[in-house]
């Protein structure tokens, strides 16, 4: 089964309903990953705006189908990004992203319109 792979902007439109989250059908919700980091930043912010621990790591975790540790060669490559996502402002949590759907070949979706100038062989489809 192919995956897609969700950062923590596009999580976050799913749980709250945001602009864009409408373009993660059902089908494609059923496809999705995100990387531990990106996870443990979404429950993070709603942790920090009142949900309780619990509750912020189910909600974090109910739109993706597996969430996937992250490992050496996703770290080598985060690290390996930081010279093209410098400019743009990414964070530690982007590039972690990335760098899941990188190693897994798989399109990533987010709402972060700076990732439009990126240019990879990975599809990156900003929600927003």
């Amino acid at each position: 089964m192919s995956r897609i792979v969700l950062d923590a902007s596009a999580v976050l439109a799913v749980i709250h309903q945001e602009p864009g989250y409408d373009k993660l059908t059902a089908p494609l919700l059923a496809q999705a990953v995100a990387s531990t980091v990106n996870l443990a930043e979404v429950q993070s912010k709603l942790v920090s705006r009142g949900w309780s621990p619990h509750e912020a790591w189910e909600d974090a975790t109910s739109p993706v189908r597996e969430a996937v540790p992250f490992d050496a060669e996703q770290a080598r490559i985060a690290g390996d990004l930081i010279a093209d996502t410098r400019p743009l402002g990414l964070s530690l949590g982007d590039r972690a992203c990335l760098a899941l759907a990188i190693a897994l070949e798989a399109p990533v979706y987010t709402c972060q319109s700076a990732w439009k100038k990126l240019r990879w062989k990975i599809p990156i489809h900003v929600m927003r």
